[in-house]
């Protein structure tokens, strides 16, 4: 049975964190509150308002990598499904 994250309960037409493909730059524009890393979230700069991109997928999909801010990091599949975002449009330059 595959594991659910606690935040399934999701309302509206958000997209979350872990749905987006590799490339992707969004905007952060909530995190659910039922998320178990929360605090774990603002710690490192994970806030809405917060731009940042997509780097990776692990080969198996147990883990994200992010760009937020300067700093790169991974992030579980279950959490980033509680992370609510919003895709920023890219410009033509």
């Amino acid at each position: 049975m595959k594991k659910q994250c606690c935040c399934s309960d999701r309302q509206g037409d958000n997209v979350s964190l872990a749905e987006l493909p590799v490339g992707t730059k969004a905007t952060i524009v909530g995190i659910l509150s039922k998320s178990r890393g929360r605090k774990k979230f603002a710690d490192v700069g994970i806030v809405p308002g917060t731009e940042l991109l997509i780097e990776a997928h692990a080969p198996f999909g147990g883990l994200i990598r992010v760009k937020v801010m300067e700093s790169s990091m991974a992030l579980h599949k279950e959490d980033a499904a509680c992370i609510m975002i919003e895709k920023t449009e890219t410009d033509n330059e």
